[in-house]
Order: C-alpha cells, then structure tokens, then sequence
C-alpha cells in the first residue's frame, strides 16, 4: 500500500471539473495532506472506472479447449488487464444457465472458487455478476445456496430461451453449436430447450418468490435485454430495479418514467449502434446512465471520452465511476473526495492511462510515469 504520498500539479477530477490541486493519500484513502510530494504535471487524475457488467474474462478463462487447468491463472491476467484499463472494481458477469459450458452451473462455481482462492493476490476488486435463466425452476434452491456461499450481491434475471422458435414447432438458429458446447446432441438440446419453455407458465410465481429471497440477502437486482414496456414493469414490480441493456425503445422510456437505473454497453457508443441492429445507445444516453464494458474492457474509457461532447466531462466520467457506486451503494468509491477508497487512474496528456491505484495500493504503471515513479 502507498502511504503518505501527495500528488501535486496534476488536474484533478473533483466531480464537477478539473482542478489543479494536491492529491494525497494514506493508508488506502484518500487525505487532507501528506509530505512525500510527487509533481504530476502534465497528467489527469480521475476516480477509478467501475464496471458492472464485463464478460471480457471469457477469453482468459477458456482460450481453447485444454489449455487451461487452473482458473487462478487467467484471474491473474484478467487482473492485469483490468487495471491496464483504469477499471479499479469489478463485476464479472457470469453465467447460471443451461446453455453449458463456461455458462453452466458448474463452472460459475468453479470460477467463484478460484476468484475466491486468488483474491488475496489481485489487485482489482473482482465480484462476480450471476445472470441467472429464469426457466431452470429445479435450480431456484441450488442458486440462492450459490449466493449464500459467494457472497453475490449484484444478480440478473436473464432469459435466452427462443421461445418464438419453440412456439412453434422450429428448430431454433444455432441449435446444432449450442449443443456441442453443452456436449449434447443436438436432439438432446432441443429436448432441454422444449422442456424448459413448458415452464413457462410456472415462471412468473417463482421468480417473484426467488426475488424476494435474495432482497432479503442484500442482493441487488436487476434484468437483462428487456425488449419492451412490459417486461421492464415486470421485473420492476418484483424488485428488478436495475434495467441492464434495455433493447426496445419501450423498455427504456418504461424505465425513464420511473426512474430506474439503466446499464448499457459501452462499445454500442464507440460503434455508433448495436452490433446487430438493436437500440442505439448514443440516442438514448443521459447524465444518470451506467456505461459497462460488455465485452471489451477498453470500451469503457473510449466511451465516457466520446459522450464527454455532449455530455461534458463530468457527466461523462460519472456514467463510468460515480453512477455505478451509487446503483451497487458503493458509497466509499466513485470520487476523490477526502475520506473515500484510493481507486483511482491517471491519465498522460493523450489520455491514456498509465497508472491504476486500487486502495491505494498500484494496480498499474507504465510509461513516463512509472519512471518517474522509480526515480522516488
């Protein structure tokens, strides 16, 4: 941990505009005044990038087949790349779902096992996301255990069943890889999926009982790819607050007028639109949304500097730190207010980000700065 350091001659990101002030901090916070002074000209600090949604770790945790045997490796280079990116805290977003594979039950807790045998190395603040599909109702009693057990506190009701298909009696699009990666047959898939799509009707009643459980346990919930109105007023009634990439022009008005946090995806700005034609976030994006990395774990960053036109810095940064502490009630992080954790990144005049602090302890360091940095 870094104690007792004072950056000075940095712009320093107060939450309303840059300043160029003193930063100090001791024992993981951020202080008043601290003697060791290191100056900083030239350089941007800002409150580290929380990520609520980032499944950017599936590369690392399953590059082919057979390579990797212990999970704890790919945890410590999903780490690296984390901080590399200014991302200070967090949520991998992780399956519970029949599709199998690294979306199956088993590996979510082979994943919460390592994350928890290698949390004492990393750096990040790594939490796990559980997206858990609605329609495995012989699996309610075996998820909360899982959530009891890991600690989750952020879950996602998410269904990928295609219904459409199965209502009518086709044979859904991409059955025949699904199934491979499920190591099932093709046919046996179908069966699964048929059988899961009857339960349809039992849905509703179970989920609401399911929701009440984990507010109970503190969790904070929430639904993914709402398509519409009703679905958002769905979940909203049963607690599911949180609308995570709403994907009709409905579903986000639905969640405007009452104020639901929305999450969207923060490569949908830097493309300009949904890589398959959905909802284009940059015509929806306000001061109080969450930007995530979804799947690319730079995006977050590019995205708040491309929103920062019309939305100003300020309203830019927050939509990737300040926003998402207050939707997951992370009240000691999102700003570099004296008294709040020391997650923070530094940015070099090309806005790039050369250097990452976690708890006041460096996550990352590289260029200029690290040299600087050595040369104390």
């Amino acid at each position: 941990m870094t104690n007792g350091i004072t950056f000075s001659e940095a712009k320093v990101f107060d939450g309303t505009c840059w300043v160029e002030r003193p930063l100090s901090i001791r024992d993981g916070e951020i202080v008043e005044a601290e003697s060791l002074n290191i100056t900083l000209a030239g350089y941007r600090i800002a409150p580290g990038i929380i990520d609520l949604h980032g499944d950017g770790f599936e590369r690392h945790v399953a590059p082919r087949r057979g390579v990797l045997k212990d999970l704890s490796h790919a945890l410590f280079a999903v780490d690296a790349e984390l901080a590399a990116n200014g991302i200070t805290t967090a949520y991998l977003a992780q399956f519970w779902s029949w599709e199998g594979g690294q979306r199956a039950p088993d590996f979510a807790k082979a994943l919460a096992k390592s994350l928890h045998q290698a949390r004492q190395y990393l750096r990040t603040d790594m939490r796990l996301q559980l997206r858990f599909e609605t329609h495995l109702l012989d699996d309610f009693g075996a998820v909360l255990d899982f959530v009891d057990e890991v600690g989750i506190d952020f879950f996602v009701f998410n269904d990928h069943i295609p219904h459409a298909a199965l209502e009518k009696g086709k044979r859904p699009p991409r059955l025949t890889g699904q199934a491979l990666k499920s190591h099932r047959s093709p046919e046996a898939h179908l069966a699964l999926l048929n059988e899961l799509h009857a339960n349809t009707d039992k849905v509703a009643d179970a989920r609401t009982e399911l929701a009440r459980e984990l507010q109970a346990r503190g969790c904070i919930l929430g639904s993914h790819d709402d398509e519409n109105a009703g679905d958002r007023d769905t979940y909203r009634a049963i607690g599911a607050t949180i609308a995570e990439f709403p994907m009709g022009e409905g579903a986000v008005a639905s969640a405007k007028d009452a104020g639901d946090p929305m999450i969207f995806g923060a490569p949908n700005v830097i493309r300009g639109g949904s890589h398959d034609g959905r909802l284009r976030v940059a015509d929806h994006l306000e001061a109080s949304h969450v930007l995530v990395s979804d799947y690319h774990y730079p995006a977050q960053k590019q995205a708040a500097l491309i929103a920062e036109q019309d939305l100003g810095f300020e309203n830019a940064w927050n939509l990737i730190s300040a926003n998402p502490a207050q939707v997951m009630r992370l009240s000691d992080r999102g700003s570099l207010k004296p008294g709040k954790r020391a997650d923070l990144c530094i940015l070099d005049r090309h806005s790039r980000v050369v250097g990452t602090m976690v708890a006041g302890r460096w996550s990352h360091l590289s260029g200029t700065l690290a040299e600087k940095l050595i040369s104390h």
